[in-house]
């Protein structure tokens, strides 16, 4: 079972439970880290609109949220980064009807400030004795990261083995993007590469983003889907609807988010 006490570790509490759903506590909605800013206000938003609603999010790699779900955590939400991490639910039946995507991301690579002049082009990554961070390849910024590289390989001024030097000055594999963010914003790397959504004005303060062009780079799909047996249905479909809903696109593109359509 999934321990009460980490459960309630990771969460963000907002509201309080409906009198008619006492019981089943507050929505448990297990997001991909990347999803934190967005579902924060989401949570707010319909707290204040659906009488009682109360959410307790879980934000974590994709990965790591799948294995919590498969081992019998009590979710009634969840999205995650990637179609692998919501299949490898889905094909386990423990999806309440098909997962939808509700949202995309693209891939940028950022840089501390205070160490101008180590990463000011893409080709920079490769360059020996460069500290680059990536998210670990289960992890699904881990896994884009790596195919962005890869297809820089077969760029123009790359290098076929562009990918290959690139990797070898990998000093740090994080667990999700936040970690990586982390990372270079406290200058223990000279560049990593997190989704553009994760570069905050907060962010942005102390790190530069170099942009990443759209023929080499990564559109990562966010699917979300009720979790069955959910004992907050209603809440569960309402999050749902919401974020599938036009306000809800809204916001996610005030959070450096895609919007579902293409």
């Amino acid at each position: 079972m999934w321990p009460k006490q980490l459960a309630l570790a990771c969460a963000v509490l907002l509201g309080l439970p409906a009198r008619a759903e006492a019981q089943a506590g507050p929505l448990s909605v297990f997001a991909a880290a990347s999803l934190k800013d967005a579902f924060t206000e989401a949570g707010v938003i319909l707290a204040r609109r659906r009488p009682g609603f109360a959410v307790r999010f879980n934000f974590a790699g994709s990965q790591q949220l799948v294995l919590q779900i498969v081992e019998g955590a009590e979710a009634d939400v969840f999205a995650a980064a990637d179609q692998r991490s919501m299949r490898a639910v889905a094909g386990k039946g423990l999806t309440d009807g098909a997962p939808a995507t509700f949202a995309r991301n693209r891939l940028v690579v950022i840089t501390p400030r205070a160490a101008s002049g180590r990463v000011d082009r893409l080709q920079d990554l490769a360059r020996p004795g460069l500290k680059l961070v990536l998210a670990a390849e289960a992890v699904p910024v881990g896994g884009y990261s790596r195919e962005v590289l890869r297809r820089l390989s077969g760029a123009a001024g790359f290098g076929a083995d562009f990918a290959a030097r690139a990797r070898r000055n990998v000093v740090s594999e994080e667990e999700n993007v936040k970690a990586v963010v982390a990372k270079v914003q406290l200058g223990e790397a000279d560049a990593g590469i997190a989704y553009a959504s994760d570069v905050t004005p907060a962010v942005r303060r102390v790190v530069r983003v170099i942009s990443i062009p759209d023929a080499y780079n990564v559109i990562a799909d966010y699917p979300i889907a009720v979790i069955t047996g959910s004992r907050r249905r209603d809440d569960a479909r309402a999050f749902v609807a919401f974020m599938l809903s036009a306000e809800g696109q809204r916001l996610l593109e005030r959070n450096g988010l895609l919007g579902a359509a293409p």
